[in-house]
C-alpha cells in the first residue's frame, strides 16, 4: 500500500505541474495584450516598457513560467492587472466559499445516492426499486441552475426560510453560515446524487447475483451479514470512480450556483477574470481549481485502492 501511495502522490504532483503548464501556454496563446489591457492605447512606449519590466513580460516564456509557478507552490501568485491586488490574498479569501458549496454538495449526493441505489438494489423490482428509478430519471432531467431558481422562489422568496443570495462566513456565523448553503448545495447536488444513485443500484445488483455471493450465501451466511461485508464493499469499489468523477462535476458547476446565489467563490471570481482578461487571476483560479480535481482523484484511487486490492502494484 505504501508502493501505491507514494506512485499516486508522484503522478499527482506531475500532473499539477502539467495542468499549470497547459494553463500558462493557453493564457499566452492569447491574442489580447496585458499591457494595453491595464494602460490602454493611449499610453507611450516607456510606460508600456516599464509595465512590461514589471510583469516579467519582456523575460522568455520558460523564464516567466518557471518564476510563475515557483510563486504559485508559495502560495504567491503575482498581482491583478487591474485592482494590483495579490492573487493569491484573493484566492484564499474567495476559497473557503467554494469548499463550503462543493464540500456540502458532495456530502449531500453521497448521502442521498448511495443511501437510494443501495436501498433499490437490495430490494430489485420492488415498488421502492420503482420510486427510487423515478426519482433518478427526474433528478438526471432536472437543469440545476433552473432548479435553483425554483428553490429560490419557493424557500426564498415565498417562505422565507432561507436567504435568497449572499454568503456568511462560518467564523462569523456557523448557523447562517449553514442557513445560506442549504437551498445552493441542494441544487448543486441533486443531478450527482442521481448518477450515483444509478451506479449504485446497479453495482448492487451485479454483486448480489455474482457466483461468489451464490456461494457465501449457500453457506449459510446471515442476509445482514452477507449485505455488510460482501456486497456493500464490491459495490463501492464499483463506484468509488464515478463518485470521484461526479466530484470534478460538482466543482465546474458549482460556478453556476455561485453566480445564481451570489455567492463569492472561485467560479465567480474566475468568469470575472475571463470577462476582464485579468491574466493573473485566471491563472491562479484555474490552477487551484485544476489541484482540488487532481487532489480529489488521489483521494478516489486511494479508496479504490483500500477497497480492491486488485488495483494496487504487485
Amino acid at each position: 500500500m505504501r508502493r501505491f501511495l507514494a506512485l499516486r502522490l508522484a503522478m499527482s504532483a506531475i500532473a499539477v505541474v502539467l495542468a499549470a503548464a497547459f494553463t500558462f501556454a493557453l493564457i499566452h496563446l492569447s491574442p489580447t495584450d496585458p499591457v494595453t489591457l491595464a494602460l490602454g492605447d493611449g499610453a507611450s512606449a516607456e510606460q508600456r516598457r516599464a509595465l512590461s519590466e514589471q510583469l516579467g513580460l519582456n523575460r522568455s516564456l520558460a523564464h516567466q513560467f518557471g518564476a510563475w509557478l515557483g510563486g504559485a507552490l508559495h502560495g504567491d501568485f503575482g498581482q491583478s492587472i487591474f485592482t494590483h491586488q495579490a492573487v493569491g490574498a484573493e484566492l484564499a479569501r474567495r476559497l473557503p466559499v467554494t469548499l463550503s458549496l462543493v464540500g456540502g454538495a458532495v456530502l449531500l449526493a453521497l448521502a442521498i445516492g448511495l443511501g437510494l441505489g443501495f436501498a433499490a438494489g437490495l430490494r430489485r423490482g420492488s415498488w421502492a426499486d420503482r420510486v427510487v428509478t423515478t426519482v433518478v430519471s427526474v433528478g438526471l432531467a432536472v437543469p440545476a441552475f433552473w432548479l435553483a431558481l425554483l428553490l429560490s422562489l419557493a424557500f426564498a422568496v415565498k417562505v422565507r426560510l432561507f436567504p435568497v443570495a449572499g454568503y456568511t462566513a462560518l467564523t462569523q456565523d456557523p448557523f447562517q453560515w449553514a442557513r445560506g448553503l442549504v437551498l445552493p448545495c441542494f441544487a448543486l447536488s441533486l443531478y450527482s446524487a442521481a448518477v450515483i444513485a444509478r451506479h449504485m443500484r446497479g453495482a448492487v445488483v451485479d454483486v448480489l447475483g455474482s457466483p461468489y455471493v451464490e456461494a457465501v450465501r449457500a453457506r449459510g451466511t446471515s442476509r445482514a451479514l452477507l449485505v455488510r461485508r460482501y456486497v456493500l464493499k464490491n459495490a463501492l469499489a464499483t463506484v468509488t470512480p464515478v463518485i470521484g468523477i461526479q466530484v470534478a462535476v460538482l466543482l465546474a458547476t458549482s460556478v453556476v450556483m455561485e453566480r445564481v446565489f451570489v455567492l463569492p467563490g472561485i467560479g465567480s471570481l474566475l468568469v470575472s477574470a475571463v470577462i476582464s482578461s485579468d491574466f493573473p487571476i485566471l491563472q491562479g483560479a484555474i490552477l487551484v481549481v485544476a489541484t482540488l480535481v487532481i487532489l480529489v482523484n488521489l483521494l478516489v484511487d486511494v479508496g479504490l485502492g483500500l477497497l480492491d486490492p486488485r488495483v494496487r502494484p504487485q
